[in-house]
């Protein structure tokens, strides 16, 4: 796909380019930003040069991942980076980062929403998914602010520089959005019932083991 642009009522979402070197470079010394994403740590300039111009352009001529450079509407320099990365059948899931400044404004909730009704609209995607490390509050408050549910923790979940850690999962359906789904969706009318574990017990099996256990 050919990048595009998206736009909300205040942000324009455009593809990055290489004349974002510097700034990229600088919002990524950021210790949040390095802490909690998957960006390098220390983030260098070849770091920066490699994603604008390897990384970027590869996701968007691959249809693997669409990263998107967020700046104000009316104009101005982009303080925020957000991406959408195939999971394979019509699952995508979204990452982004926004800079200190502009944090608590409703920035990112607004950018998250622009680029989830792109994904059901223009590519066909059924689950929109986010996941965070447990402890990223910043990121988890976004994403219910949006509308995603959070399912739970996934145990070593997540792979962050080297280590692999519990993070939290949420999804966000087309339906959550009112939009129709490309594949039909059919939940259950009601929760299965609980299963007693001791019901799988063979008959006279007491369920108790010998000394030692």
């Amino acid at each position: 796909m050919d990048p595009i642009t998206l736009t909300s009522d205040r942000l324009r979402l455009r593809a990055f380019v290489p004349e974002d070197e510097d700034i990229v470079h600088a919002h990524c010394q950021d210790p949040a930003i390095r802490r909690w994403t998957t960006v390098p740590d220390p983030y260098t300039r070849e770091d920066a040069v490699f994603f604008l111009n390897r990384l970027v352009p590869d996701g968007w001529r691959d249809d693997s991942d669409y990263a998107f450079a967020v700046e104000p509407r009316d104009g101005g320099p982009l303080f925020a980076a957000i991406g959408l990365h195939a999971r394979g059948g019509g699952v995508w899931e979204v990452g982004f980062w926004l800079a200190p400044e502009r944090r608590g404004q409703g920035y990112m909730a607004e950018a998250v929403r622009t680029v989830a009704h792109w994904a059901f609209t223009g590519l066909g995607c059924v689950r929109l998914i986010w996941r965070a490390e447990i402890g990223n509050t910043g990121s988890r408050a976004v994403a219910e602010r949006v509308g995603f549910t959070v399912e739970g923790v996934q145990r070593a979940g997540l792979l962050h520089k080297g280590t692999l850690r519990d993070g939290w999962v949420g999804s966000l359906l087309p339906s959550d959005f009112g939009l129709p789904s490309p594949v039909p969706y059919l939940p259950p009318r009601e929760a299965p019932p609980a299963v007693d574990p001791r019901a799988s017990a063979l008959p006279g099996d007491s369920g108790t083991v010998g000394p030692g256990a």
